[in-house]
């Protein structure tokens, strides 16, 4: 049966599937119901169901775009390399499920907020490849005008509010997010991302406590991908069981590395907090690369377990798995996505190549609120150097 079932049009992100399957289909619309690779693992609340509702369209987005993502950081890696990308640069390759499960059960009114591993959560969000690496090389036309680099992508209408540099600070910025929604009476929540290696930070606490106080509509999610840098879990928390870190908050863990089982527990955390407050989700997940491009990455951790995760865990392999298994589509029919998936990068890359450089007056945009005449003075206050709009 293959592909002459499918659907075209994508209700995870604002692109279309390949060429191949833009085909006229029938109109089978039965659910396909998906059990969770591992249970959930609840604190102070009853877990979730492992049954998951899903479709032929859903499973096949999700591993278009899970590819897309897994190609893109690979040429980000190719670019980084080539010096074509400088600065830092945190790759997600190995943690796609996270970005899409959690995008597969919320709308663009809830929120996310997240760490400097930020490429693959902004186009999930609905960003485009050119504009990723537009940013990443430091043009003008990249999601944040290329003045913020990997770290600091941003896409206000969509509510993704960065990629943040400073470990676990954007953690209170996503209360402050979800106690706006609440304010605001817009039924909508915030999702507020941060790694294993921030888990100890003091204002984590200190948000969630706010946040448990005011019944706040937060969700801290903890991508607990086992090294916080080049420092394994154990070796930085006494107690590294991150979804009981609440205490008194209800948390809930979950294979990360299970795109149904992160929208299953994403959506049951958003009914959580919309009507009792915060609640944190533990993703238990893996990155293939090491902790940016300046780490190897096999210094701490041995190559048999990374090839191990690989062959076992991997996200898109699952995916892959399922929709052969349910005869969605062929292996030849895969092959031939992944081949258009790898022309669409080349061709963002070619373009974002072809951007220039953002004119020197950007320099003093987004510093100061506009409207106040404010001018900008050498250093012996008598010249003025520019007058900002």
């Amino acid at each position: 049966m293959a592909l002459s079932r499918l659907s075209s049009r994508s209700n995870i992100i604002s692109r279309p599937l390949s060429a191949a399957f833009r085909r006229s289909i029938s109109t089978d619309t039965t659910p396909i119901t998906i059990e969770t690779s591992l249970p959930f693992t609840a604190h102070l609340c009853d877990p979730p169901s492992r049954s998951v509702e899903s479709s032929t369209q859903e499973l096949l987005s999700f591993f278009r775009t899970m590819a897309l993502m897994r190609r893109m950081e690979i040429a980000a890696d190719s670019l980084y390399k080539a010096k074509l990308i400088r600065g830092f640069c945190h790759l997600y390759d190995g943690q796609e499920a996270v970005a899409i499960g959690m995008e597969a059960a919320i709308t663009k009114k809830d929120a996310i907020i997240t760490a400097y591993r930020d490429h693959c959560i902004f186009l999930g969000r609905g960003g485009s490849l050119y504009e990723v690496f537009a940013e990443l090389m430091g043009r003008q036309d990249g999601c944040s005008r290329g003045k913020g680099g990997s770290m600091h992508f941003y896409k206000k209408d969509s509510s993704f509010y960065g990629g943040h540099g400073i470990v676990g600070a954007q953690v209170p910025l996503g209360c402050g997010i979800a106690f706006a929604q609440k304010y605001s009476k817009e039924e909508a929540v915030t999702f507020a991302m941060y790694g294993d290696g921030a888990a100890n930070q003091g204002q984590l606490f200190e948000a969630l406590n706010i946040s448990a106080l005011w019944d706040l509509p937060s969700i801290l999610v903890c991508e607990n991908n086992h090294y916080g840098m080049g420092t394994a879990e154990w070796r930085a928390a006494k107690s590294p069981s991150y979804y009981k870190r609440g205490d008194y908050v209800p948390g809930l863990k979950v294979d990360g590395m299970d795109a149904f089982a992160v929208k299953q527990a994403c959506k049951f955390a958003k009914e959580h907090a919309l009507k009792n407050g915060p609640i944190i989700l533990e993703m238990d997940t893996y990155r293939y690369h090491g902790h940016s491009m300046s780490d190897p990455g096999s210094t701490y951790r041995t190559r048999d377990e990374i090839s191990g995760v690989r062959q076992e865990r991997d996200p898109i392999e699952r995916i892959k798995k399922l929709v052969l298994s349910h005869d969605l589509a062929t292996e030849k029919e895969l092959k031939d996505m992944e081949k258009e998936i790898r022309k669409e990068v080349d061709d963002a890359i070619a373009k974002a190549k072809d951007c220039p450089m953002p004119e020197p007056s950007e320099l003093f945009t987004n510093v100061y609120v506009k409207g106040f005449g404010t001018e900008s003075f050498g250093a012996d206050r008598k010249e003025v150097k520019a007058a900002l709009p």
